[in-house]
């Protein structure tokens, strides 16, 4: 027998801990339905967003609304300096709206819809076979919006913004749905196994060998020796982990962090390359606002067609069942989002007994509010102030993207070379991010006013601040993700990721509100970088204070509380046999699936 093979016998399985419980390793094809997934939708983010859905939005305002001078005049173009004939308001139920905000406003709305939502589905996620269902219907939902696009015109302005509430939100609820499995693939990987396998003590170094013969038998007569004595002794000669928790905690980290880095990577590849087709169909059709309608259209199309090996891949890992209330179909639903919210209550009381989720949590409100209202700022700025063309403002995303992706992968090396803990890494994105707003505010001083350049006064400076933007992005999304989900008590992935999108789309409601209340103010997107520089700096003291190992054993503590059951690792309550029986049930229901075609891979 192979060595590997008799390490894999004495491996201790993950004991199932209900019913359906899979707790098969991850396999390669999950990790590539996990990373379809973000392939699929981060062109969401990236090419709609991030993109052209604000442009599209404050173009179909300007071109419904009225000069505020006279509130007579139709606005001219945003995107010529010759025709920049003040602010522009547009009527949105009855309230005067600047067009520049308009599109702020309807983020807003999404992101408020977008955190009731991942609340009240965080239940079913967590509990039965629910989890990949809901990924899948909220992409479906989604990208279908999104195609949608098509159908906006001038006159159906209003609709156009309900197509973002719809697809913004959709978006958010299937990325908490796929964050929470990231834990799991975690847990289960191989190499998190393997870091468990028992060691046997070396019975050639043992005092029984190295003693004469007539001695050990000598002892042996002398002991009080039965039927039902153990075959080892007490002494410290019993199978033992090879791995202390501390390495296994920084072995879960490491493996995390790189799954989530290939996964923001992946996306940000695929959004690179469809951004530059969408360009050049942009630059074909003379960009005009039906160009921006096809490009959205071919970005939902992009997200339906890659969420099908998502599907077929991503295995269900389906959580504890819910205790059964009596109801059924529909009726059930409410159980689920009524037990959704009572559990988000009692997660937020539990979570303030974990130091290290509050800190990691009050600064993630802070930073995700900064990185998605300075995305939409820049481009508002860009279009308005700036007066780019579509074309020049895709080609500011493209370069954000591709930065992504070398800062997705990047910044890996630089914390290995630097000998960096996550939080720190996360520390350096910050102190990099702060740039932007500052250079933005450079344009206020009288000198630099002067020269015309410098302070974003010039296009061409909206690029290498979309280089900075983008490699700090590239590592704040792969490090924040795969901290946060180390810091989670085990069994409450969907429920704890919740609170993590709530967290950061519930900020957003404020960042995108403020800046637009600047703008309705001042007439001007360049003050909202004052806010900006503190929204960014704010979340950095919060951050130093987070210790892992800390919270990763103040979760596995209360994962007891939160469940209602211990985690058999940490209290010795461990039957092997039976660990191995449900396994083998359940590989064997799974074969009998997989011949009659049903099996989920």
């Amino acid at each position: 027998m192979s060595s590997s093979s008799s390490e894999a016998g004495l491996r201790r399985p993950v004991i199932p801990r209900h019913a359906g419980h899979d707790a098969r390793p991850t396999s390669k094809k999950e990790l590539l339905g996990w990373y379809a997934y973000a392939f699929a939708a981060e062109t969401y983010v990236i090419c709609g967003i991030g993109s052209f859905i604000p442009i599209l939005l404050e173009t179909l305002a300007r071109e419904n609304g009225v000069l505020l001078s006279d509130r007579k005049t139709p606005c001219g173009s945003s995107y010529s300096k010759e025709k920049d004939d003040g602010q522009c308001i547009v009527y949105v139920l009855g309230m005067e709206i600047n067009t520049a905000s308009f599109a702020m406003y309807t983020f807003s709305v999404s992101v408020l819809v977008q955190a009731l939502l991942v609340v009240s589905i965080s239940c079913a996620a967590d509990h039965g076979n629910y989890r990949k269902k809901l990924l899948l219907a909220f992409a479906w939902a989604g990208s279908f919006a999104v195609m949608c696009y098509i159908f906006v015109s001038k006159e159906t302005y209003i609709f156009g913004a309900i197509l973002t509430i719809i697809s913004n939100t959709s978006f958010g609820a299937s990325f908490v749905l796929l964050n929470s499995f990231l834990p799991l693939l975690v847990r289960y990987h191989p190499e998190v196994i393997d870091a468990n396998v028992v060691g046997t003590p070396d019975l050639g170094a043992s005092g029984v060998e190295s003693r004469p013969l007539n001695d050990s038998v000598g002892d042996l007569d002398n002991s009080d020796v039965t039927s039902t004595s153990p075959l080892l002794s007490e002494d410290g000669e019993r199978l033992t982990p090879t791995a202390t928790h501390s390495e296994i905690t920084s072995k879960e980290l490491e493996l995390s962090t790189h799954i989530s880095a290939v996964g923001i990577g992946t996306g940000y590849i695929a959004a690179l390359f469809l951004q530059l087709v969408c360009i050049a169909v942009l630059i074909a059709m003379g960009n005009s606002t039906w160009g921006q309608r096809v490009v959205l259209c071919m970005v939902g199309a992009w997200w339906t067609v890659f969420t099908i090996p998502a599907a077929l891949w991503l295995r269900p890992r389906p959580g504890p069942p819910l205790a059964s209330s009596g109801k059924k179909g529909a009726l059930s639903w409410f159980s689920y989002i009524f037990q959704a919210w009572k559990s988000l209550f009692k997660t937020i009381q539990l979570a303030r007994r974990l130091v290290d989720i509050v800190l990691f949590l009050a600064g993630w409100f802070l930073l995700s509010d900064a990185i998605a209202t300075t995305s939409s700022t820049a481009i508002l700025f860009a279009k308005t102030q700036l007066h780019m063309k579509p074309w020049a403002l895709g080609m500011i995303n493209v370069i954000s993207t591709l930065f992504g992706v070398f800062g997705a992968f990047g910044w890996s090396w630089i914390s290995r070379m630097f000998n960096l803990q996550p939080h720190h890494t996360i520390l350096v994105c910050i102190a990099l991010f702060e740039l932007i707003p500052i250079y933005g505010l450079l344009g206020y001083l009288p000198f630099v006013r002067d020269w015309g350049v410098i302070g974003l006064q010039q296009p061409w400076e909206m690029y290498p601040l979309a280089a900075v933007y983008g490699f700090v992005l590239g590592g704040l999304s792969g490090y924040c993700r795969s901290l946060y989900g180390e810091l989670i008590p085990p069994g409450s992935e969907a429920a704890f990721y919740a609170l993590y999108a709530i967290t950061d789309k519930g900020s957003s409601v404020f960042g995108p509100t403020i800046v637009g209340a600047i703008i309705d103010k001042t007439g001007s997107i360049r003050p909202a970088f004052w806010f900006l520089a503190a929204l960014v700096g704010f979340p950095a003291p919060m951050i130093w204070f987070i210790n892992v190992e800390r919270g990763k054993r103040e979760g596995l503590e209360l994962a007891e509380t939160i469940e209602g059951f211990p985690a058999p690792e940490e209290n010795g309550d461990y039957n092997e046999p039976e660990a191995r029986g449900m396994l083998a049930d359940f590989e064997e229901r799974e074969d009998r699936g997989t011949t009659n075609g049903h099996a989920e891979n």
